[in-house]
């Protein structure tokens, strides 16, 4: 239906326009032909000693056959009529006599009276001032534009059916392609994400759009898959230490025992419930740095003093651990090393890359660099460690993920997923490079405060 009213709204204007410009055209032309009729009366009216009245009259009885109603009159200076043929005995024009004076000021004045139309002349010399006022009917124009009504009239009706039919049909194929990516929607589920729209070979609309929706579904089934390995593993590591505890308790009751043996009992119930309370808490800290982030508290952030912290931050983990701070072109404005961002958050992530680097450094040393460049903070935390295989690198930060050389190091594999997660809640990325048996770079890159308030149209 809407296909139909914008070719109807054309219809229209198309039609009506080459129905006033036929009525345009044709009132001109019989308006230049009694025109130049009412020029010629005048003049032989003028020649009075060459044409007589007689004359004029057979004249004018022989030109114009193709105009009915034909009726010519002139008017001396005092608007006596001097001469008068028409077409029907006693057939004058009716029409107010200030016309002729209007005509001898403003020059040639266009009337119409019944069906007929009619123009005033003025025509003087020297010694002859008349004005000729002829009129007449336009049969054959008036006619032609009443054909000329009927044909835009028939074109215009079927138009708008072809319209309609053409719309229908034109829209029903159109939505083919869509009823069919629906229907295919309709059987992919939780259960069965596999499925995928076929796209075809097109390059048009349809095309993109089951494209866009395939890319789409790639995306869900990633992250289900990341959850559903994200819970088997996270139940398999709550298990772990909760197993060895109730196994522990179990054969402490079988019997009665010395308090020396129930002490090395409980010393490692305590080392598995130390490490559930770590588990549990760092889950609850990926659990929060997968959230939304408006549920943050967000403040101005100054990186330099989060990385001045890590060393110590570090050596309370582990006093083995070493933190090398190395601060380079560092700006002299104050507001290029602020972020927005969580100062928490912020710590945990750089504390868990950095705890990585120097677990699995042979020397057990950290070095971390800042760089300001541009609108960018540039955090780079670097190792001497075995480094990790490149086959490896895509998958270092997926949740429990343990790079399979150092599988034999005590740890989640959670760092570095909740590290991730954390730095692009802060609108950044990490990038690593990686080098087997020399070490491994991570590159973090923070925007800074005042380029996100560019972004936001903040002032």
């Amino acid at each position: 239906m809407l296909f139909a009213s914008i070719v109807l709204t054309i219809l229209i204007l198309v039609c009506g326009s080459i129905y006033y410009f036929s009525y345009t055209n044709r009132l001109n032309s019989f308006k230049t032909r009694l025109t130049n009729w009412a020029i010629t009366t005048s003049r032989l009216l003028s020649q009075s000693a060459v044409f007589d009245p007689q004359m004029i009259l057979t004249i004018d009885a022989s030109t114009m056959l193709a105009m009915k109603g034909k009726t010519v009159q002139a008017y001396d200076e005092l608007n006596n009529m001097i001469y008068i043929y028409s077409d029907s005995t006693a057939d004058t024009i009716q029409f107010p006599k200030d016309i002729l004076n209007r005509t001898r000021k403003e020059g040639d004045t266009y009337f119409s009276f019944g069906n007929r139309d009619a123009i005033s002349h003025y025509y003087h010399d020297k010694n002859f001032n008349v004005v000729t006022v002829a009129a007449a009917f336009d049969e054959v124009g008036k006619q032609k534009l009443v054909q000329l009504s009927y044909i835009l009239l028939f074109s215009f009706a079927g138009g708008i059916l072809i319209a309609i039919a053409a719309g229908y049909l034109f829209s029903k194929g159109l939505l083919i392609p869509l009823r069919k990516i629906a229907d295919e929607i309709k059987e992919i589920s939780v259960q069965n994400l596999a499925g995928r729209i076929k796209a075809g070979e097109g390059k048009d609309e349809w095309n993109y759009l089951a494209e866009t929706v395939n890319q789409l579904l790639y995306r869900l089934q990633d992250g289900f898959e990341i959850h559903r390995r994200f819970i088997s593993n996270a139940s398999h590591e709550l298990s772990t230490p909760l197993t060895s505890i109730s196994s522990q308790l179990e054969i402490s009751l079988n019997r009665e025992r010395e308090a020396s043996e129930y002490r090395v009992t409980m010393e490692s119930i305590h080392q598995d419930v130390r490490q559930l309370s770590r588990l549990t808490q760092t889950l609850l800290e990926f659990a929060r740095a997968s959230g939304d982030p408006g549920g943050l508290e967000i403040d101005l952030v100054r990186i330099d003093e989060v990385l001045l912290a890590l060393p110590g931050e570090i050596t309370k983990l582990n006093q083995s651990h070493k933190v090398k701070l190395v601060f380079e072109k560092l700006p002299d404005e104050d507001e290029k090393l602020l972020v927005f961002g969580n100062e928490e958050l912020l710590i945990t992530a750089l504390r868990n890359i950095t705890v990585n680097a120097c677990k699995y450094s042979d020397n057990h040393l950290a070095t971390i660099k800042l760089v300001s460049q541009n609108n960018l903070i540039n955090i780079y935390i670097e190792d001497e460690g075995k480094g990790i295989p490149e086959e490896e690198l895509q998958n270092i930060f997926q949740p429990f993920y343990r790079v399979s050389n150092n599988r034999n190091i005590k740890g989640f594999g959670l760092g570095l997923s909740l590290a991730n997660q954390i730095i692009k809640l802060h609108k950044g990325q990490i990038n690593v490079h990686s080098e087997m048996g020399k070490g491994t770079e991570f590159i973090i890159a923070l925007p800074t405060a005042g380029n996100l308030s560019k972004k936001r149209g903040s002032p």
